[in-house]
């Protein structure tokens, strides 16, 4: 499997460990979940946002991915962009638990330009 794989998989892990740190409390309700969600606060309400988030920017990753390998991008190119995303996601995580707004977006805006430069160097590819 390629690192870019990997970084996929990994990608696809990260809604579950930053749900973890929302959920990591004595008061989760699994009874009723989404009635907690509307009551946190803080750390673990920006913890449940940045879950969503890395569900929103998981697709468009894959994708870019996938395409790149089918149209035969150099493995080694294909590595290096997923590395970056997952840098750059891991960064907005942790910019996000701790608040750090004006920087988040810039890790955010990094992380969808590696998510993007699949699909350019796919693109760029049949050229």
């Amino acid at each position: 499997m390629t690192t870019a794989y990997w970084c996929v998989l990994i990608a696809g892990l990260m809604p579950v460990a930053t749900v973890a740190i929302a959920k990591w409390s004595r008061h989760y309700d699994n009874s009723d979940p989404r009635g907690w969600e509307e009551k946190l606060t803080g750390r673990r309400k920006r913890a449940h946002a940045a879950h969503l988030n890395n569900f929103e920017a998981l697709p468009l990753f894959a994708a870019g991915v996938i395409i790149a390998h089918l149209a035969q991008v150099p493995q080694s190119r294909v590595d290096l962009a997923a590395m970056i995303f997952i840098a750059a996601r891991v960064v907005y995580v942790w910019l996000y638990l701790n608040d750090k707004a004006t920087a988040r977006s810039i890790a955010w805006l990094v992380g969808m330009g590696a998510s993007i430069a699949p699909f350019i160097m796919a693109g760029l590819r049949g050229v």
